[in-house]
């Protein structure tokens, strides 16, 4: 085990920077980059109620108690990745399910499930708990999109569907550029339909709706006809803005969800619509995950501390945006709450912001911002677990009024765990910052990301582990795929990635998790969710497709943007989440057989062209993404795929992208000499896809292929190589070079 901890820590670790060490300032024995340890110090320790004294001792503790261990974890991975590869190099191709399954268990991969499991987490906010909803996922280095995201609680449908393709924009549907009267007419349409759905009448439609009024605890709706009636469910009506007869705005609550009528004659849509409904706003995203993971590109303590201080900020309620539209300067803020007058009187009070998690960096990331006595570099989740838990004790202890919790709760989603010994891990770690903090027992509440394969396999004994903080198990496909090819590398050539995602180790996968929160009673205690939405512009599709969610049992999906949550919402109007759950627990469960089913293909199958086609397809998609995350750093993106459809990437994407090529290259359907000019090709091509950026790099310039081309090729090339099929290594390196670079020349 020494020797594979030596190893482990070769693999998972970089030396430190290049930088005077007196550069570094010293608290308790760490050695701690001046970036880093300015901002906890003159930010987010003062109104913390944590001493300096007191922080630095408890993560110098912490941090030498916890970093064995995590050495410890990452060599079995090693390990094991070692015994599967050797496996499948023995027996290539399908294996024999038993002889396989008895393998994993032999080697301590596959693990027994505990025969039951109740988790008892308390203390967990309404947004989890009670509500089915849409759930962002923003990076949390943007401020922007933070504040967005935060905001996105409640969103107006009709922009959402005016302005998207929601609604058809052929013929007279078309925006054009002014308002068209054809299109607002049916987006009016489409709005009276969903109050059919969520706040049907006694009698009647909304659509013949000519005024909305308030008498006594009901809502009076009158008819074109001249008739009145009421609601078909008076319990539904929350609460009223303005005077009774004449309100501004009407709450009305379905399926845990709200929603608001706001009346305005005087408005240029409430002024055309019979009743003088202006806009219906959704309650939208329910719950938004701050993310320091996948979405962000963040290679160094600066970076690091840019998405430390929008989560303080977050939590302070203070977090502001400036930004540039139209030539004007805008500057957004965090939305305060809505207040309504509650049918028998008294007020109503609104939570006005979306509830929010914060994603850390999984166990296998280790950063130079912190260096231990030995000069070492340390596990970066264990620096994002101390700094962001410091940066919510403003919400936790603090007077501001906008809170975030309001049940003393703080939500961290972990992600790219590999089995339960890893969850145990975080687990106590979370413990030991709540004691280091004074904090009571479980206020850090965990959501678990089933994405990697040893997880989802043990996925009962990973939520045992954590019962009494879980509040969220996650299926995200995109990563689960990468970790399926680098696990069975060995086994054989997989399907094309178009087919992968309707193959038995998906499908089943995704129900299994769903299964597993059952018995675990996760309903009506945590969150049951599903992936995202990876094309923001195609909301027609997104409308059609991602009701499947709600369907499935899922309490919550992830959605790309504000827009995508307010029409996303929709279908938690039309699927009651917790009724199909409670149906669903009459099934019998999927057993984890076909989930161990590796999706090789016979090469002999795919002609020449559809070699060439899947290639060309994910070098274009790997080239697209680097290029911005290299010399940009930007960590998500829209990018435009061969055919110029924009396609929502992140480091999970090109996992995929670039492992699948790593696999075709390593048994033989693709030359290196076919990669090299595949880049070549899709180089010119993403090179003109960015033309009009005006600080884009071309991937080919005059000195020849750029870092970023370089780095593409390498993760292809070198894919067999990089543990667990992570691409952080090749492009920390890369972009770091990156920054220095242009630090000099600045």
């Amino acid at each position: 085990m020494r020797k594979l901890v030596r190893q482990a820590r070769e693999i998972f670790s970089r030396p430190a920077k290049a930088e005077p060490m007196n550069a570094r300032i010293t608290r308790s024995g760490l050695q701690v980059d001046p970036e880093l340890f300015h901002f906890i110090e003159d930010e987010a320790l003062p109104g913390s109620g944590v001493a300096s004294a007191e922080f630095w001792s408890a993560a110098a503790a912490i941090i030498a108690n916890f970093s064995p261990r995590l050495h410890s974890l990452l060599a079995i991975r090693v390990e094991l990745q070692e015994r599967i590869d050797a496996y499948h190099r023995e027996q290539p191709g399908k294996p024999d399910a038993d002889d396989y399954r008895a393998f994993l268990s032999d080697i301590g991969y596959l693990l027994p499930a505990p025969a039951t499991v109740s988790i008892s987490t308390t203390g967990v906010d309404t947004e989890i708990a009670e509500q089915a909803g849409p759930q962002l996922v923003v990076p949390l280095l943007n401020a922007r999109f933070a504040t967005n995201a935060a905001n996105a609680r409640w969103g107006s449908l009709y922009d959402a569907l005016y302005g998207t393709d929601a609604i058809s924009e052929s013929g007279d549907l078309a925006r054009g550029t002014d308002y068209n009267v054809t299109r607002g007419a049916a987006v009016m349409a489409r709005g009276r339909e969903l109050l059919d759905r969520a706040m049907p009448l006694a009698d009647g439609s909304h659509a013949d709706a000519v005024g909305y009024s308030v008498a006594n605890t009901e809502v009076v709706v009158t008819l074109v006809d001249g008739s009145t009636t009421t609601l078909r469910n008076a319990a539904s009506f929350v609460g009223h803005r303005g005077e009774h007869h004449s309100p501004e705005a009407i709450l009305v609550v379905h399926h845990g969800l709200h929603l608001e009528i706001q009346l305005d004659r005087t408005h240029p849509v409430g002024a055309v619509d019979p009743a003088g409904v202006a806009d219906i706003v959704l309650e939208s995203a329910v719950t938004s995950i701050m993310d320091l993971e996948d979405s962000v590109a963040a290679v160094d303590a600066e970076d690091k501390v840019v998405g430390y201080r929008n989560w303080l900020e977050l939590n302070r309620g203070e977090l502001t945006a400036h930004f540039n539209k139209g030539g004007r300067t805008v500057v957004r803020t965090m939305n305060d709450d809505r207040r309504f007058i509650a049918p028998g009187g008294g007020d109503v009070v609104m939570h006005g912001r979306s509830l929010l998690f914060i994603r850390h960096v999984g166990h296998h990331m280790f950063t130079d911002a912190v260096l231990d006595p030995d000069g070492r570099e340390v596990g970066e989740g264990i620096i994002d677990a101390l700094v962001t838990t410091l940066g919510s004790l403003h919400d936790l202890r603090g007077g501001h009024p906008l809170k975030n919790s309001r049940t003393g709760s703080m939500y961290v989603v972990k992600p790219k765990q590999h089995g339960p010994d890893e969850v145990a891990f975080t687990v106590d770690l979370f413990e030991a910052i709540e004691r280091a903090f004074d904090l009571p027992a479980s206020t850090i509440k965990i959501g678990i990301m089933d994405e990697e394969r040893r997880t989802t396999v043990n996925l009962m004994a990973c939520i045992a582990v954590a019962k009494e903080r879980l509040v969220f198990i996650n299926t995200g496909f995109l990563d689960r795929t990468g970790d399926e090819i680098h696990t069975s590398l060995h086994a054989g050539a997989f399907l094309p990635k178009r087919e992968l995602k309707h193959q038995p180790f998906r499908s089943v996968y995704v129900d299994a998790n769903r299964d597993a929160g059952l018995a675990a009673t996760l309903p009506q205690r945590a969150q049951f969710g599903k992936g995202m939405w990876a094309m923001p512009s195609e909301m027609r599709a997104m409308l059609d497709q991602k009701i499947a969610h709600p369907r499935a049992g899922a309490t919550t999906a992830w959605v790309p943007s504000p827009t995508a949550a307010t029409l996303h919402s929709q279908h938690y109007h039309e699927v009651d989440v917790f009724a199909v759950q409670q149906q669903i627990e009459t099934r019998t469960p999927r057993g984890v057989e076909p989930i161990l089913q590796i999706p090789l293909i016979n090469d002999a199958s795919l002609t020449e062209e559809q070699r060439r086609d899947e290639l060309d397809d994910s070098v274009q998609s790997i080239l697209g993404y680097v290029v911005r995350w290299i010399d940009q750093g930007i960590g998500c993106s829209t990018v435009p795929d061969l055919h110029s459809v924009g396609l929502m990437e992140d480091r999970a994407t090109l996992r995929i992208s670039s492992q699948f090529l790593t696999n075709w290259l390593l048994h033989g359907l693709i030359t290196v000499e076919d990669v090299d000019k595949s880049l070549h090709r899709m180089a010119q091509l993403v090179d003109q896809q960015n033309a009009d950026d005006p600080g884009y790099t071309p991937l080919i310039g005059v000195s020849g292929p750029s870092a970023a081309y370089t780095a593409a090729r390498d993760l292809i090339v070198l894919g067999a190589d990089q543990r667990n099929g992570y691409t952080e290594p090749i492009l920390h390196r890369a972009r770091r070079v990156a920054k220095s670079a242009t630090s000099r020349i600045v």
